[in-house]
């Protein structure tokens, strides 16, 4: 399991994960959340729909992993949206992504 699964389910027994779209879109509303993760499979109109959200409440955002592994990570049923809402979590989440992404 990649190290970004196994902190979404610490951040998950934490209690700092708004999962699913209706949580996340509350999270990011209430100005609670930190970083906000969309599926790389999520639908087109979900993915637009984030993302302007992300833009318009100031909120960081980033395409990963898959509907199926992002809600097994948290110990749920598929999840094409996660709203962290922890700065810490989030500032080590973006960090292993980048990491991931420059092909550590």
């Amino acid at each position: 399991m990649h190290k970004v699964y196994a902190l979404l389910g610490l951040c998950m027994r934490a209690g700092k994960i708004s999962g699913g779209e209706a949580a996340a879109h509350a999270a990011i509303r209430s100005g609670e959340c930190r970083l906000l993760i969309i599926s790389e499979d999520a639908s087109e109109n979900t993915k637009k729909k984030f993302a302007n959200a992300a833009t318009y409440y100031k909120v960081d955002c980033l395409q990963w992993g898959t509907k199926e592994a992002l809600g097994r990570a948290i110990g749920k049923a598929q999840r094409s949206v996660l709203a962290v809402c922890e700065e810490g979590f989030a500032a080590q989440l973006r960090s292993l992504c980048q990491t991931k992404e420059e092909g550590q």
